[in-house]
């Protein structure tokens, strides 16, 4: 099977499509400026961009990995990730609290998706 690769730098992929799966590089908000919320957005709408170009959409995720750089911030992250979740089709997924790469950064996001 065939594996490509997507918006690539000597480090990273930010999208990787091995036959009928879609592996997604942990996004980050756009700006690191905003609140929880609005960086939770940011992310999703990344997400969806990402998923869209390799032929898929969130209803597809089969597993979800969200770092959060403040445990405290859980509800008002899942407020934003309830509303995005296509009913009945929510992913295996964990959250955890983690130091992210900037210390602006709220939260990341890394998906596994079917195409």
């Amino acid at each position: 099977m065939s594996i490509s690769r997507h918006h690539s730098n000597q480090r990273m992929s930010q999208m990787v499509i091995h036959g009928d799966t879609v592996y997604l590089a942990g996004q980050v908000a756009n700006d690191a400026t905003a609140d929880i919320k609005t960086q939770t957005q940011q992310v999703l709408d990344k997400i969806d961009t990402l998923l869209a170009e390799a032929g898929s959409d969130k209803s597809k995720i089969l597993s979800a990995q969200v770092w959060v750089a403040n445990i405290g911030h859980f509800a008002a992250m899942n407020e934003i990730w309830d509303d995005w979740v296509a009913e009945g089709n929510a992913p295996a997924r964990a959250c955890i609290e983690a130091r992210l790469a900037s210390p602006d950064l709220l939260v990341e996001v890394g998906i596994i998706a079917a195409k």
